[in-house]
């Protein structure tokens, strides 16, 4: 089964941490989520590839159709930048607190995956 799942999310790269120990920022022990701070955030640059089968209104289309705009980007993160640039496809930078990697993760892979 073809779908634009596979070649839309080509890699996930960690573009820049400000955590000064990596990615082992403490959560918050009330289960809230932890804000956005000089000493615990991380900037995620996300590349969803280019699918050269489809035209750009088709695949907004089926990430329409997956609720990617629904849980994309989670409560919480903050979208620094939103390119679609010709031959690669979306490039979104994220910022958000590092203990919410995981969630972002999830959000992406049920929804553009």
């Amino acid at each position: 089964m073809k779908t634009l799942l596979k070649p839309l999310l080509a890699s996930v790269l960690l573009f820049s941490t400000l955590v000064a120990g990596g990615l082992h920022a403490q959560a918050s022990t009330s289960g809230k989520p932890v804000a956005i701070s000089a000493d615990n955030a991380v900037l995620l640059t996300v590349f969803l590839k280019h699918d050269q089968s489809r035209n750009l209104n088709e695949i907004r289309t089926k990430l329409t159709e997956q609720e990617l705009f629904k849980v994309f980007p989670p409560e919480g993160v903050e979208i620094v930048s939103w390119t679609i640039a010709m031959g690669i496809g979306h490039v979104i930078v994220l910022r958000f607190p590092a203990s919410r990697l995981r969630e972002v993760n999830l959000a992406i892979e049920r929804s553009a995956w």
